[in-house]
């Protein structure tokens, strides 16, 4: 059964590789770290959240169409409303930060969870704590040591964007990963 999964595993994260290996084109918006000055593309508005299995494996193939470096570069992992699932386009990125991990035991993270403003603030810190686990479970899979990641929860109080709409809403979803 789980190499039926992780057979199911690879061949969607393979899929999605190809795909995104055709032209590359840049989606709209940038998003800024205000606690660190430092900044991140966003590499997308609208992602869904939910993930349907990841493996342990540490395959370097799988990145045979895009660089590593490229991968590394995405920080930044979006969620659906009210929702702590990963999604599987984001995959790629987590597999390279968990064998960057794995491979330099000196390297620590911290990851930041987050909530857009709707919801009670109790609930958003519980939200965006849930969001951090979530990649943190992930990032151990693919070898990385508990010592090596820090979880904190903002929830709603460090909105990336400001404002009261959709499009907002879905940027401030989010976890960041801070070296």
């Amino acid at each position: 059964m789980l190499k039926k999964i992780n057979l199911l595993f690879f061949s969607l994260l393979a899929i999605i590789l190809a795909s995104c290996s055709s032209s590359p084109t840049q989606q709209d918006g940038t998003a800024s770290d205000t606690s660190n000055n430092s900044s991140s593309s966003v590499n997308g508005s609208n992602e869904s959240a939910m993930i349907s299995g990841a493996s342990g494996s540490s395959n370097p193939d799988i990145f045979e169409d895009t660089s590593t470096q490229e991968v590394l570069s995405n920080l930044l992992i979006y969620f659906d409303f009210d929702q702590s699932d990963v999604n599987p386009e984001f995959n790629s990125t987590l597999l390279a930060h968990g064998n960057r991990l794995a491979n330099n035991s000196s390297i620590t993270i911290r990851l930041e969870g987050h909530a857009d403003e709707r919801g009670s603030r109790e609930y958003n810190i519980g939200l965006g704590e849930r969001r951090a686990q979530a990649v943190r479970r992930l990032l151990l899979l693919q070898g990385a040591s508990n010592d090596q990641i820090t979880i904190v929860s903002y929830g709603e109080e460090r909105p990336v964007v400001i404002g009261s709409n959709e499009e907002s809403y879905s940027l401030n979803r989010r976890v960041e990963i801070i070296y």
